[in-house]
């Protein structure tokens, strides 16, 4: 396999028996749709997905220290997590610029799951080695030892209660246990990036195809579908939840992304980025991220200019857009000056020559019903 051969994970033979169409994403190999997007997107909001994300990038922090490590080298307040916890952070420069949103769950004591983008491993690895400098903790990049399910919807819980043992209701948002799921060992975490209650299955490669049949099975009455990245990019952004390489850059922090409520306020001691992110609490950022939302069919799309029908002029840049399946109008995310922020402020989209008016609201677009479990 040459440098330029896409990866595929280990549920490849499988996701071509199911008719999968396929793209090329950081480097692997991917679905992209296998009925349709649109039917794909309707049963996670509906019903319940599975999804094949084991191209996501895994980092094990391990030592005496390894709470400490992660203090230091991360936004996030790892000291105060009890094992068993999840946090959604950031791996963040000197200046505060963004290199990668993660999601942090601490397995044990002196033991951390860093789960990283799959376009960022090798970046976020080599940054945790160079951080790791001085601390009593061990970073190991085990990503070839992890196949990643997840399972998203309303009835998510509903399907894979009969395949575990571990009571799902006490498998609470942002949290994960040991368990084991059709009778293999996994991670199981109650944690998803589509808007709809979810648990995310970290299994061995090996056993990943017969987890997946499993749970394919137990969810035929419940509707399931194999859903790929198409519905999940609009399933995140109806949820408002920002992409790294969209939203997300190395030139904005996580005070522009509107992301503040990940800075903790109150935690002990430094770490990197730390000085730059308290000027941008103090002094607030000249641009900020805001929703969008339109009328008719045509949508935003990354990169597309938004301009101020006043002037004319340019004001700024949609990051994501789409005609949202859920809500039948489109919907984007993009950055413009604070004095623009306001909810109601009528803005105008550049699409392809064409001048569509736009309104700004407030993230996120879509919200589940409070009463889907979980949280």
């Amino acid at each position: 396999m040459s440098d330029s051969t896409p990866r595929e994970t280990p549920l490849a033979q499988v996701h071509e028996r199911l008719g999968a169409t396929f793209t090329s994403f950081a480097g692997w190999r991917m679905p992209v749709h296998y009925s349709g997007h649109l039917r794909e997107h309707a049963a996670v909001r509906t019903a319940v997905g599975l999804f094949d994300l084991s191209h996501m990038g895994e980092l094990r922090v391990t030592g005496a220290q390894a709470a400490r490590f992660l203090d230091y080298a991360l936004v996030v307040h790892a000291s105060a997590m009890t094992v068993g916890r999840a946090r959604y952070t950031l791996l963040c420069t000197p200046s505060g610029g963004i290199l990668d949103d993660l999601v942090v769950y601490r397995t044990g004591e002196e033991q951390f799951l860093v789960i990283a983008n799959a376009a960022n491993v090798a970046t976020v690895f080599a940054e945790f080695a160079a951080r790791a400098e001085g601390f009593a903790a061990e970073v190991a990049d085990v990503s070839d030892s992890y196949a990643l399910l997840s399972l998203q919807g309303p009835r998510a819980a509903e399907v894979l209660a009969p395949l575990t043992g571990t009571d799902l209701a006490a498998v609470k948002y942002y949290t994960c246990t040991e368990a084991t799921v059709a009778g293999v060992p996994a991670l199981l975490a109650r944690t998803g990036y589509t808007g709809e209650d979810g648990f995310e299955l970290y299994v061995s490669p090996p056993d990943v195809p017969a987890v997946w049949a499993a749970v394919q099975e137990a969810g035929e009455p419940a509707g399931i579908v194999p859903a790929g990245l198409a519905c999940r990019d609009t399933l995140r952004l109806e949820a408002g939840m920002p992409l790294y390489g969209n939203e997300l850059t190395v030139d904005v922090t996580p005070l522009h992304a509107g992301l503040g409520w990940a800075v903790p306020k109150e935690k002990p001691g430094d770490y990197v980025g730390r000085a730059a992110l308290e000027k941008y609490v103090e002094s607030g950022t000249p641009t900020g991220l805001v929703g969008l939302a339109g009328t008719g069919r045509r949508s935003p799309r990354s990169g597309y200019p938004v301009l101020d029908p006043r002037s004319g002029q340019s004001v700024g840049t949609v990051t994501s857009g789409a005609l949202s399946p859920t809500l039948g109008y489109p919907v984007a995310m993009a950055y413009v000056p604070r004095s623009f922020e306001e909810p109601g402020t009528e803005l105008v989209v550049d699409i392809r020559g064409a001048a569509a008016p736009v309104r700004v609201v407030k993230r996120p677009f879509y919200k589940r019903p409070a009463a889907s479990g979980g949280r």
